[in-house]
């Protein structure tokens, strides 16, 4: 069985702008494109750096292929230091980005304003150099863990197959404004393989929304009800998870069928997150850049260990919920 990263992460978002009027002349302006980054809360991992490099974005006419590089390119983000060869030497042209650090709705740009051709693009490629890495906290110390004691936390090795996420694509219309975000659930993508060094990241936990008809879901669990399944209620680190809050699409759905993230039943999970203890006696939880639609909400206390395996998870009660779309927030609670 992998070991997994316990990560409810979100990478967001793509953001692919035009200029927005009817009038013919401002048909005529090219379109621009701009990219952010985001987060939920993970458990036992302390910080998740991505070292981003390249965004490559592929048209159907290949003419209008376009690379845009960190730190090269006009409009993208400054590179940092964050990214580092075995050697310590600072990648170039990367921006590192600390993806706990940009939590729920939060985000960070890497492209901003990029004018872009119209038409339809086939594929969005993100490249992921190496130095991206892990640090990890396996025993909930609140330290990272220093297994070879040489006073430094180990940086676990982060990657992705060849370096590179190809994502789907998007079509550009001039005088118009069209923001999509991608997001990548590690719950089902991040696995640690028996026999190979480091976390792999694999594109099938990731997922593209447009903004412009998505929200977000802000919840709540009962304290009682989570005493009375016999959740941990008191973890000994906020940001060990107590329970877990997996969202299906759509509603009046059978319970037999919803399945873990690498279930067998007949409806696996869209995403799933962590909900956490406030100190204060609070049981929360966030699903950033949802769809509009109407979902199902399944709560557990048990750990989905494998992210690529059948794990049998008995979910405790159901919530269904309609999420509005421009980025409102919808509010749902779970009650004793």
């Amino acid at each position: 069985m992998n070991k997994k990263l316990y990560l409810g992460l979100a990478i967001t978002s793509i953001m692919v702008q035009g200029c927005g009027s009817s009038d013919d002349t401002e048909m005529d302006i090219a379109p621009v494109l701009s990219l952010s980054v985001s987060d939920a809360p993970v458990e036992n991992a302390m910080q998740v750096v991505a070292c981003f490099s390249e965004i490559e974005l592929k048209a159907v006419n290949n003419s209008n292929d376009q690379n845009l590089m960190i730190g090269l390119d006009t409009n993208t983000t400054t590179a940092n230091n964050l990214c580092t060869d075995a050697q310590g030497t600072v990648i170039p042209n990367t921006r590192g980005i600390d993806l706990l650090s940009l939590s729920g709705i939060d985000s960070e740009e890497i492209l901003r304003g990029v004018e872009i051709a119209a038409g339809q693009y086939t594929q969005i490629r993100l490249s992921i150099s190496d130095g991206s890495y892990a640090l990890v906290d396996m025993d909930n110390d609140g330290i990272a863990d220093d297994v070879d004691q040489d006073g430094n936390p180990d940086k676990i090795p982060v990657r992705v197959p060849s370096n590179e996420l190809k994502l789907d694509g998007f079509i550009a219309t001039a005088g118009a404004r069209t923001d999509l975000t991608v997001e990548f659930d590690l719950r089902k993508g991040m696995t640690n393989p028996v026999g190979q060094p480091g976390y792999i990241l694999k594109p099938r936990g990731v997922r593209i929304v447009d903004n412009s008809v998505s929200g977000h879901i802000q919840g709540t669990v009962s304290e009682v009800l989570l005493s009375d399944n016999m959740c941990n209620i008191t973890p000994t680190d906020l940001a060990e998870s107590v329970a877990s809050v997996y969202l299906y699409e759509g509603v009046d759905l059978d319970p037999t069928t919803l399945a873990d993230n690498g279930g067998s039943e007949g409806q696996e999970a869209l995403t799933s997150v962590a909900v956490l203890y406030d100190g204060a006696g609070n049981y929360n939880f966030e699903i950033g850049f949802v769809a509009a639609a109407s979902y199902t909400l399944s709560l557990t206390c048990d750990e989905d260990s494998d992210p690529e395996g059948d794990d049998e998870l008995v979910f405790i009660t159901n919530q269904e919920l309609t999420v509005s779309d421009k980025g409102q927030i919808t509010q749902v609670s779970f009650p004793q």
